[in-house]
């Protein structure tokens, strides 16, 4: 297999720029290059949200979802589209519905919180959200592909409904909104 990364501290970024996978160099305040940072970003912390969750019950969609973010990440970085199959949202959409039809339903807005798990996963959904929008003000710039931005969120929405599902599995009590 062919070496990938051969030299980690290259300097050619002192300049405020970096490289992209096509051989491009941009502006590090680029919106491209926004959205790669922040993707990855989402990334680590669904890393941590794997590593802090004790059951492992959540751990193969997180690391599916990994994989599939670090291929929107490399189709940014090559100016490419394709990076999210149909089947990524599909799978998404499935894992919402599986997690749903155990929850109660929503009657009120509810606040991050209970379990720290859950937290968390409102910390990952809340950057999710972030990546979405930047991801829509890089399309009001370059048309991209528009399942990258479906397929965030649609994930979002998976967060969402892990951090209630999570709460439920732990026995914590939902925080709901008190309008004042």
């Amino acid at each position: 297999m062919k070496k990938r990364i051969t030299k980690v501290t290259t300097k050619t970024g002192d300049d405020g720029s970096t490289g992209m996978a096509d051989g491009k160099r941009l502006r590090k305040s680029d919106p491209v290059i926004n959205c790669i940072g922040e993707i990855d970003e989402l990334n680590s912390l669904i890393g941590y949200l794997a590593a802090a969750n004790d059951s492992k019950h959540y751990e193969p969609s997180l690391t599916r979802i990994q994989n599939c973010l670090f291929n929107i990440g490399g189709s940014l970085s090559l100016g490419t589209d394709n990076s999210v199959p149909e089947e990524e949202i599909s799978f998404i959409e499935n894992e919402i519905n599986i997690l749903n039809a155990d929850l109660p339903s929503l009657e009120n807005f509810i606040l991050p919180g209970g379990h720290p798990t859950s937290a968390l996963a409102q910390v990952v959904r809340s950057v999710c959200r972030r990546c979405e929008r930047s991801l829509v003000t890089l399309d009001e710039k370059q048309s991209i592909e528009e399942r990258k931005i479906i397929y965030m969120n649609r994930l979002s929405d998976l967060f969402f409904i892990m951090a209630r599902s999570i709460n439920k599995d732990k026995n914590c009590q939902e925080v709901l909104w008190q309008q004042t």
